[in-house]
């Protein structure tokens, strides 16, 4: 595991999970936009519970992308395309969310869609334990089809401009590639930027999240409880013994700080 404020924030996280309790399998949500280090984090995550004894269910949004025809329907470009045309969200609450949520059998399908041939997937269903913990990591998971689904909401936060870095740098096209460059930089800015500006404009998902994950500085990332969570509220400061930050309560002026979606 990551030492440090990496390490620090993902027990955090891994104590949360623990205090939500349900009747039934436990829902997470890690949302948030491209780039964000939403995967990783809930991989991360994924390994602490797991040395805990606890049944994970690992899963993600690009398992349930509808067929390439349909989500570039309305252009390459497209921001709407992006954000009404790109998931199938009635197949993700059949198989995945209902089956672990209120009343459900728990037999579940983790993915609808192989996005390596673009063709349906049916993997054999299987059976959650009672006590098992999903977390789902995509983008766009606290829209209003879904946030009612997820009995934990996490929103890792990046600026979106060092999104588009990230992008670049995960390229795998040789170094200095103008072309893949050029692909990279207009997908960001005129589909997957907008994409989220729309979601903030009309789902305003920070509203909805439990946490807030500020994982800009990928080691050192910060994170906010928000108000309304039932999850004891933390703060970064840097009163603590020899320099070291410590945790404290929020205050009341702090919990009413609103994030601002479109400088994120």
């Amino acid at each position: 595991m990551d030492q440090g404020a990496r390490g620090e924030l993902i027990g955090r996280l891994a104590e949360a999970i623990r205090s939500v309790t349900a009747a039934h399998p436990l829902r997470v949500a890690i949302d948030g936009p491209p780039a964000a280090g939403k995967t990783t984090l809930a991989d991360e995550l994924a390994a602490v519970l797991r040395a805990q004894d606890r049944d994970v269910i690992r899963a993600t949004i690009d398992d349930f992308l509808l067929p390439r025809a349909q989500r570039y329907r309305r252009g390459r470009y497209s921001a709407e395309s992006c954000y009404f045309d790109a998931h199938d969200h009635a197949a993700l609450c059949r198989v995945l969310l209902d089956p672990l949520g209120p009343g459900g059998d728990r037999r579940f399908q983790h993915a609808v869609y192989d996005r390596d041939t673009d063709t349906p997937s049916s993997p054999p269903a299987r059976s959650a334990a009672a006590d098992a913990v999903l977390l789902f990591d995509g983008v766009f998971l606290l829209r209003p089809e879904l946030v009612d689904r997820w009995n934990l909401r996490i929103f890792v936060s990046v600026p979106f401009e060092k999104t588009v870095d990230r992008a670049l740098s995960r390229s795998t096209a040789p170094a200095g590639s103008v072309a893949d460059t050029a692909e990279i930089e207009r997908s960001w800015r005129g589909r997957y930027i907008p994409a989220q500006q729309l979601y903030f404009a009309t789902a305003r998902p920070t509203d909805h999240a439990d946490i807030i994950v500020y994982n800009d500085q990928l080691q050192r990332p910060a994170w906010e409880v928000r108000p309304h969570s039932s999850i004891h509220g933390i703060r970064r400061s840097p009163d603590g013994p020899s320099g070291q930050e410590t945790d404290l309560p929020l205050t009341e002026e702090e919990e009413r700080i609103e994030v601002d979606p479109v400088t994120e």
